[in-house]
């Protein structure tokens, strides 16, 4: 009878959890809350599915971890929205920059079997191609730990992708500017500033497989992907056939199918990992894992390297929160925007992926709205109060900009009745909100810019990659 009790009151208690859950996730499901709220507008209630309409995010993935468990996953809307294809939790998605978290794990690895050292000069492990010194390279050579918190002083922020029809450079290539970015080379004094370089891990991902001996997909697989479980993740680039059923097409800001699907990504330890919500969030409990005790696949020591911030707050190979309670990574690749957190400690996080150039923002809403149903801290609304900048000031801003070295493109700031907006030929205007006339930040995704005047030309600081963009000449 005792044994009967325990058995009943066991089966009442999942079933309170169960119906706890799915509470959360129609509550998620049915109040999408904004991240950002402008002073003086209304902020209506939103659906998911709303939201997703209004954002033109064709699908998302959801994996929310919790008490060093998965707790649940969900996929909504559509992997090819053309194809009428429904995304599910086993959809893949690339990753985009979350793949440096990962592949950072393979390169500490290797550091702690004795294989590569994190303080050492990278050329005197590169075999296949060396790092160019020059001025900045005197007094300080770049290492793997700065290229891992972005302190090395490279070159190159991020990398656009090939299109699946095209013949795509080598890792080599890329590195010598043979591609469709510029060379990757030392513009800074290593370890004196911060910047963020996705060269620095093309010269990580070069090293890695010069000292190996192995493929990068390979070794990637072998090192981290295969003992922590994440049975549907790879590095290969392109995407073999065997995976495309499964994967999804990436979308651009107005909603319009990237040309072939998605694009190729020679970067691979920058950019090249195709996944889903659910092993990223596996890679996250394993990293929580290794910090607390021995046993993963990295030291706890190694992990707590990992998971002390740096400069600009980043880890090796992970962000941290300002205060440094919560790890993670976001990603973007042409037509893909995904998220990644994680608390450090109590096993708890959540990962999304989207298939559109707008999920970013997707993103940062649902992440939010999932802290308020769970009660975790640390996920503030933004309230911001904004001005009308006056015609001088408009006119001011109003141009054509260059982004200066280690930026990737060009774009216009446009006035359409008194507002300014972003406009490039890669995506719709997005617009930039005013605080003042020297302080913006761009609507969709909160990234700040400053306005600041270089030897008597107007440029824009823009926080995120700590990019400058220079006004070259007034737009047409």
């Amino acid at each position: 009878m005792k044994t009967l009790i325990v058995v009943a009151l066991t089966l009442v208690s999942f079933d309170a959890v169960a119906a706890t859950t799915e509470q959360r996730i129609s509550a998620i499901e049915h109040d999408v809350i904004p991240a950002l709220v402008i002073r003086g507008e209304n902020v209506p209630v939103v659906t998911l599915a709303e939201r997703m309409a209004q954002l033109k995010v064709p699908a998302v993935s959801v994996a929310v971890f919790n008490g060093g468990r998965i707790e649940w996953t969900r996929a909504y809307g559509y992997a090819d929205k053309e194809r009428r294809i429904r995304a599910t939790p086993e959809t893949l998605f690339e990753a985009g920059s979350i793949s440096k978290a990962v592949s950072a794990v393979a390169a500490l690895r290797l550091v702690e079997s004795g294989v590569l050292d994190l303080d050492a000069n990278v050329n005197d492990r590169l075999t296949s191609w060396q790092l160019p010194d020059d001025e900045f390279t005197t007094s300080h050579k770049v290492t793997l730990r700065t290229i891992l918190n972005h302190t090395a002083g490279t070159t190159v922020s991020g990398f656009p992708g090939y299109a699946r029809t095209v013949k795509i450079p080598s890792p080599v290539q890329v590195l010598e500017g043979k591609g469709n970015t510029e060379a990757v080379r030392v513009w800074k004094e290593p370890g004196q500033s911060w910047r963020y370089s996705g060269g620095g891990y093309t010269i990580m991902q070069v090293m890695m497989t010069d000292v190996t001996g192995r493929s990068f997909p390979a070794l990637m697989r072998d090192s981290v992907l295969k003992p922590l479980g994440m049975r549907s993740s790879m590095y290969e680039q392109p995407l073999p056939n065997l995976w495309q059923a499964r994967a999804a097409s990436g979308y651009n800001r107005g909603g319009v199918k990237v040309p072939g699907g998605w694009n190729v990504y020679p970067e691979m330890a920058a950019a090249g990992l195709w996944t889903t919500a659910t092993d990223l969030a596996s890679f996250a409990l394993a990293v929580q894992r290794m910090y607390r005790v021995d046993g993963g696949v990295l030291s706890s020591r190694m992990s707590h390297i990992m998971l002390t911030p740096g400069m600009n707050d980043d880890g090796l190979g992970v962000f941290l929160t300002p205060d440094h309670e919560r790890f993670g990574h976001g990603g973007a690749n042409d037509g893909f925007q995904a998220d990644l957190t994680a608390f450090i400690e109590g096993g708890k996080g959540v990962v999304i992926m989207t298939n559109s150039d707008n999920g970013g923002q997707l993103a940062q809403e649902l992440e939010l709205t999932i802290a308020r149903q769970y009660g975790w801290n640390g996920f503030p609304q933004t309230q911001k109060n904004v001005i009308r900048l006056a015609p001088a000031d408009l006119a001011r801003l109003v141009g054509h900009y260059n982004l200066d070295a280690g930026g990737v493109g060009e774009f216009d700031l446009v006035s359409h009745d008194g507002r300014l907006f972003l406009k490039s030929i890669d995506m719709p205007e997005r617009e930039l909100m005013a605080e003042s006339p020297e302080k913006f930040f761009v609507r969709d995704d909160l990234t700040p810019i400053e306005l600041v005047i270089e030897n008597g030309s107007t440029a824009l600081h823009i926080e995120d990659g700590g990019m400058h963009a220079v006004k070259v000449s007034v737009a047409q």
